[in-house]
């Protein structure tokens, strides 16, 4: 399969090539080679070096989004990009609104418990995000995403075995810059916004605020009591940055952001009461999201002479706080119901150098890490005659020294390579699920934690690899990463024959060619392969089971083999219109097994038969997009996009499905002339998809489902004013 693939993807691009060249002869013949204008450089930090490259550069399969491109496709929450990639699966869990379960090329979290640790980063202005709680929600004043596909761990540390996301929020400078946004959808959802930016010391001290409100009214349909408001929720963000540069090779730039979210709880359908693509909800108990976030860096940048380089430190501190409550059930009858109260704080450090001496860059670097997580469960069962309780408190240190470098052997090879050493310790307490021994609602704390252990991690991680870059257009790379997801314990253990933990953690190998080529001002191809080998797997076997509802087990149950390709490709035709398509593949197999995954004790066929959660073997997609001059007006943008990604598991025992998805995506813009003004007509998902993210089987009824919806067709305004 992977060789037909990798043909199949030589012959388009060939194909893609020649076409190139004669749409390259056609404007030469008439007048326009030398006018043509060339590809929008997106420029990425991925690298860490001294100064940010442009993705074409970077020997890594990385999509990258910048402010226009998130600005043309309307993104608001990270898994708006979900279906912008190849092999990307950027999902909310649904089980508590805002909790990423992110998955890269079939790697991924089934969970919802914040314990267990992600295996696609999320790093704002550098801070790595400790729990995926709370990284779902709103985002606005971006200068750009940056979507690493495949381990990243040399520069980023553990627990980004799949990948990393990295996003990047705007820096105040010395232009005075006004941005307010007024967008309305359907739902009925209201959303504004507003940015302030420029210098209160000329060339010495600049700020910036920005502030973000969306009221949505709720988009669906309670048909156990009629409201046609289910789904609110309030969303508040507030965001200042002072960026202080006393001299010309210091720059400090504080940041500082509040959160807050108030809404129903989770948005949930039972696929044996309604059919798939119905989007039919009926539930007694609505439920109530309430997050709360802080967050503040201060990142400072120092140039130095030696090495032409620059020393950069970041310290940030984070604390969150969640608590939701949901209808587990997704039922009109009281059989499930859940509390649970999530609270964290961290605080990072990460201090490095970049800079080149000769033929050789190095990038090397200090990084501290610690958090503290307490999570509180409550199950209210059979309507309520049975309260069952559990959670756990984790104290978390990690250290981490990296060295990387690049040395060009030639001016057109060169050889990379790097080394990184982690450790860390985790201090738990857990408390099984139980009889009614923690209430997130009143004493907010569990009454005794009849689980304590700590336990150690220390792994290295490493990258060797080769780039050819003949000229400017081609870059050829091979590489082979060594990475590890830091071991755990589960905070959400139903069985007392089980113990919360520790479990180990997982290793990964990892071979990847790729090749990013430009045919010119006319078409751009990036295409990878890759082949993943992941070592004692960390696998949540979630159970149906009497009276709790469902039970986790988490185990380093196997050994699992990935491999698939990657296509990316922009045809640029004329002056007004630009193709995009996107082609990825992924094929995973389980290789050994040590723990049973479907449970029913016996580890055989039907075990090696089983897919791993959140992977789509296909996804792919194309866009249009077509601008033109409105005389001395503006310009007229109209943008087309379709992507499809296939069904995929939705945990471990393969007896929860997430639907396919297609979706047909639309906008239609004008922008006047001075760019002060522009205003856009959109639809999202105009097949009306109904997509989920998550689908577990509960017991109480033939084919009951716990499956959290996602909103089908959304149509929207929005108005944008600049100065």
């Amino acid at each position: 399969m992977i060789s037909r693939l990798l043909a199949g993807l030589g012959s388009t691009a060939l194909a893609l090539a020649m076409a190139s060249q004669a749409a390259a002869q056609d404007s030469a013949a008439n007048g326009e080679a030398d006018s043509a204008p060339g590809f929008d450089e997106i420029v990425v930090t991925a690298t860490k070096k001294a100064n940010a490259q442009n993705v074409q550069d970077v020997a890594i399969a990385v999509t990258a989004f910048g402010a226009e491109q998130l600005e043309n496709q309307h993104i608001r929450t990270l898994d708006n990009l979900s279906y912008s990639a190849p092999n990307v699966q950027l999902d909310d869990v649904g089980t508590a609104p805002g909790f990423a379960n992110f998955s890269i090329r079939g790697l991924g979290i089934n969970s919802s418990i914040p314990s267990i640790d992600p295996t696609v980063g999320v790093f704002v202005d550098g801070v790595y995000m400790g729990i995926s709680a709370g990284i779902l929600f709103d985002t606005f004043d971006l200068e750009g995403v940056e979507v690493l596909r495949g381990p990243q761990g040399l520069l980023f540390g553990r627990n980004v075995t799949g990948g990393a996301v990295v996003v990047r929020t705007s820096t105040p400078g010395n232009d005075l810059k006004v941005e307010g946004r007024l967008a309305v959808e359907t739902g009925l959802n209201k959303i504004a916004s507003a940015v302030i930016s420029g210098p209160l010391i000329e060339d010495k001290l600049a700020a910036k605020l920005a502030v973000y409100y969306n009221d949505d009214d709720g988009y669906f349909t309670n048909r156990f009591n009629g409201n046609n408001d289910f789904g609110a929720s309030e969303t508040l963000i507030v965001r200042s940055a002072l960026n202080f540069t006393p001299t010309d090779t210091i720059s400090i730039v504080g940041r500082y952001e509040h959160g807050r979210v108030r809404g129903d709880g989770a948005v949930v359908s039972n696929f044996g009461l309604f059919r798939r693509e119905s989007f039919d909800i009926s539930v007694n108990e609505e439920g109530v999201t309430r997050n709360d976030w802080n967050q503040a860096s201060v990142e400072i940048n120092i140039d130095t002479a030696f090495g032409d380089g620059k020393i950069t430190n970041i310290a940030a501190y984070r604390d969150y706080k969640g608590f939701v409550v949901s209808d587990i059930d997704s039922s009109p009858s009281f059989t499930f119901h859940a509390d649970t109260l999530t609270r964290q704080d961290q605080f990072s450090n990460e201090l490095r150098y970049a800079g080149t001496f000769g033929r050789v860059d190095v990038t090397t670097g200090l990084y501290y890490f610690e958090q503290d997580i307490d999570y509180i469960e409550l199950r209210r069962l059979a309507g309520g005659a049975l309260r069952i309780s559990g959670g756990g408190k984790q104290a978390q240190t990690t250290f981490g020294a990296f060295f990387s470098t690049d040395w060009r052997l030639t001016d057109t090879l060169t050889l990379s390579g790097g080394l990184r050493y982690s450790w860390e310790k985790k201090r738990v307490q857990v408390q099984n699920l139980a009889g009614n021994l923690c209430d997130p609602i009143g004493t907010r704390t569990c009454s005794s934690y009849g689980f304590r252990d700590s336990e150690s991690w220390q792994d290295p991680t490493f990258r060797v690899g080769m780039q050819w870059q003949p000229t400017s257009d081609t870059l050829a790379y091979a590489f082979f990463a060594r990475g590890f997801r830091s071991g755990g314990y589960n905070f959400r253990n139903g069985n007392p024959a089980e113990a919360p933990g520790p479990f180990d953690a997982e290793k990964q190998n990892s071979y990847e060619i790729g090749l990013k080529q430009d045919f010119g001002n006319v078409l751009r191809l990036n295409l990878a392969a890759f082949h993943n080998t992941v070592l004692g797997l960390q696998r949540e076997i979630i159970l149906p089971v009497l009276p709790l509802g469902t039970t986790q087990v988490i185990r380093n149950s196997a050994n699992l083999r990935l491999r698939g390709v990657e296509a990316e490709a922009t045809l640029r035709i004329g002056d007004h219109l630009t193709l995009n398509g996107q082609l990825g593949y992924t094929d995973a197999q389980y290789t050994r097994i040590f723990f049973d995954l479907n449970g029913d004790r016996v580890i055989n066929a039907r075990d090696f038969a089983l897919r791993p959660p959140r992977l789509s073997p296909w996804t792919y997609g194309a866009s249009a997009n077509f601008t033109h001059e409105v005389g001395s007006a503006g310009e007229f943008s109209a943008r087309a996009a379709y992507a499809h990604r296939d069904a995929a598991w939705s945990n471990d025992n393969n007896t929860g499905l997430l639907s396919a998805g297609d979706m047909i995506d639309i906008n239609f813009a004008f922008e006047t002339d001075d760019r002060r003004w522009k205003f856009s007509l959109y639809g999202n998902n105009l097949l009306n998809d109904q997509t989920e993210g998550n689908v577990s089987p509960l017991p109480f009824f033939a084919g009951s489902t716990f499956s959290s919806i996602n909103k089908g067709r959304v149509l929207g305004a929005e108005l944008i004013f600049r100065y």
